[in-house]
Formats: structure tokens, sequence, C-alpha cells
């Protein structure tokens, strides 16, 4: 399992998810990418949307006026 970086700050909806899930399906089922986001409709939206695409979102945490939010590839 590898684990991969994706730093979105300052990234706008819905191109910061676009730019997620294009991360995502470089990898490979079981690897991480741990993504930062801006606090707001980011946090609020690209986990959920990520979820809906099949994927598991393993822990969200603050980072200063960010988040980090490790997602597991299905």
């Amino acid at each position: 399992m590898a684990k991969y970086d994706l730093d979105l700050s300052g990234v706008p909806c819905p191109i910061n998810f676009v730019k997620t899930k294009l991360k995502l399906e470089e990898l490979t089922s079981g690897d991480t990418l741990e993504v930062l986001l801006d606090d707001g409709e980011p946090i609020s939206s690209v986990p959920r949307a990520v979820k809906d695409e099949g994927h598991k979102v393993l822990k969200v945490e603050p980072e200063g006026k960010q988040y980090k939010v490790l997602i597991e590839r299905k």
C-alpha cells in the first residue's frame, strides 16, 4: 500500500474534487491519498463526494485553518 499527498490549498470547488478524483484514479486499490483542503465548502463537499465515488475516508483532522483528509482508494 502506497501513500500519496495532494495539497489543494486555495483551490475552489468543484476543482478540488476533480483534482482529488483524478489523483485517486492514478492509484491502486488500497493506496491512500492525504488531501489538504480549506475550511468551508471544500471540507464539506470533497469527503462526501469521495464517499459517493465508493472510496473510504479514513480520517479528517484540522491542520491550522485547513483540514487533512486521508482517503483509501476502493
